[in-house]
């Protein structure tokens, strides 16, 4: 803090205490890798991804089509006729067990998605203040090489007047 404290065109106090809550929970934050979600949270994941994929639907359209047409053939008795009730009943029950469990894995990657775009936001005021105060260093750096350019302009202007002014007496 050193640093921050030493430049004269210093960030207002609230902005240099934000900068350091930054870098501290920079050093608190989880690693990724020390993230791992609890079991239902994977079964949530899994079961999500397995239903919301290609081979699910094609494999549950080829049973669909299996299972009506077995019934109006009647190749094995027909154990659920024409208006198919016992498959709308396994398809309501699919469904009252497939959508809360995608809702919570949707939820779960909202909450995800939420902590990532706070640590984004968090990156990007840091990075704001970081910039804010390399401007004011190299601002800092401009007005001490202006004062010690002047300085030196001085020095020669002094001494071509001195050297002006002694062949004259000479």
């Amino acid at each position: 803090m050193t640093a921050i404290t030493a430049v004269p065109h210093q960030l207002h106090d609230d902005e240099i205490k934000l900068l350091a809550e930054l870098r501290a929970a920079r050093r608190k934050r989880p690693r990724p890798h020390e993230l791992v979600p609890g079991f239902g949270a994977r079964v949530s994941d899994s079961v999500a991804a397995m239903v919301g994929s290609w081979p699910f639907i094609i494999s549950q359209s080829v049973l669909l089509i299996l299972w009506m047409a077995l019934n109006v053939t009647a190749y094995m008795r027909q154990w659920d006729p024409y208006p198919f009730i016992l498959l709308n009943l396994v398809l309501s029950f699919q469904a009252a067990y497939a959508a809360p469990i995608i809702m919570m894995s949707q939820n779960r990657q909202a909450a995800v998605d939420r902590n990532e775009a706070k640590q984004d936001y968090d990156i990007n005021i840091k990075a704001e203040l970081e910039i804010e105060l390399l401007h004011q260093k190299i601002d800092l750096l401009r007005e001490t090489e202006f004062q010690e350019l002047t300085r030196v302009i001085q020095n020669l202007s002094d001494k071509l007047a001195a050297r002006e002014a002694s062949p004259a007496s000479t």
